[in-house]
């Protein structure tokens, strides 16, 4: 299977922050114009910030967390030339739980829902360290 299909999973994710970050901006400029935020706070504390960007900030940097594990889990087992069906899968389930867990982080932020979408993930993220381990094992 050719490797570079391993790219589009990644950039699936980088999405993800992009996404979050322009709703940031918009929910910041929404707090500006109802003043829903302290304007001296807020400079050095996001929660200072409306609910809405608190949430959204915390997303964001949340992006850059198990996110960065993936990330790294597929340049490896490109650059090892081993990317099957099976590593596509379970990156692309990567994924759509992150995706998941971003919405309901950004939206409703019901812990329960976002801690399901947080476990699933991780649980995808470790069967993808145990694919890459199994690929560096078999060298």
């Amino acid at each position: 299977m050719a490797r570079h299909l391993i790219y589009w999973p990644v950039l699936a994710l980088i999405l993800i922050p992009i996404l979050v970050l322009l709703l940031n901006g918009k929910r910041k400029n929404d707090a500006v114009k109802t003043g829903d935020f302290d304007r001296e706070r807020a400079a050095m504390d996001n929660e200072a910030w409306s609910k809405p960007v608190v949430l959204t900030s915390k997303n964001l940097a949340n992006q850059f967390q198990l996110p960065v594990i993936f990330y790294v889990l597929c340049l490896v087992l490109a650059s090892l030339d081993a990317v099957d069906i099976l590593t596509l899968v379970v990156a692309w389930l990567f994924v759509a739980s992150r995706y998941a867990h971003a919405y309901v982080h950004v939206s409703t932020n019901y812990v329960p829902n976002r801690l399901r979408a947080f476990l699933l993930g991780a649980v995808f993220l470790f069967v993808l360290l145990g694919l890459t381990i199994r690929a560096l094992a078999g060298l």
